[in-house]
């Protein structure tokens, strides 16, 4: 699969996808014991990496929370989320199954101890999240769902959710501030 593949609610995985070349990313984790979570592609995993300990140098301490993510562990997040809040905001706030990037394994969600470890809002506007969506594109990574392209997106502000496309695209995309579906 193409490291620029759309996925989102109108490009959907098939629901037997899993990538071949899953590895586990050494980097920070939340979550301490093995999971799949802790999981990307070989070369979202190396860039990672190398996002992390370039800004560990910098002084930024990141945590990865979660990466890949089966369609079955999708459909239980998406179930909880419809239980909880109903379908029409559980879709803004969580794709439904096949239809997450972190199926992909090329996505991953970043927090902060200061922040608990949570997914908040409030990441985007920390030192961190400013640092790592203008500098993510450096090592790949675009900052997928901006807050002012909602709209586009189809899906809330996640300044937490960055998405492997590889440097060139990532530059391209960070500097004339495109989405994934802008490019289509």
């Amino acid at each position: 699969m193409s490291l620029q593949i759309l996925v989102n609610k109108t490009h959907p995985l098939p629901a037997d996808y899993i990538p071949l070349d899953l590895t586990l990313t050494n980097v920070p984790f939340e979550e301490k014991e093995y999971s799949e979570k802790k999981l990307l592609r070989t070369t979202a995993a190396a860039a990672l990496e190398n996002l992390f300990s370039h800004a560990s140098h910098l002084g930024y301490s990141f945590t990865a929370i979660s990466g890949y993510r089966s369609y079955q562990r999708q459909q239980e997040i998406f179930s909880t989320h419809v239980e909880k809040y109903g379908l029409e905001y559980a879709s803004q706030v969580s794709a439904k199954p096949g239809c997450s990037e972190h199926q992909t394994g090329l996505a991953m969600d970043i927090s902060l101890p200061s922040l608990s470890y949570q997914l908040l809002p409030e990441f985007g506007d920390t030192k961190e999240g400013l640092w790592l969506a203008k500098n993510a594109c450096h090592f790949g990574f675009i900052l997928r769902y901006p807050v002012d392209k909602v709209h586009i997106t189809g899906y809330t502000y996640e300044p937490w959710h960055f998405r492997y496309v590889g440097i060139p695209l990532a530059i391209h995309l960070t500097k004339y501030h495109l989405t994934m579906e802008e490019i289509e």
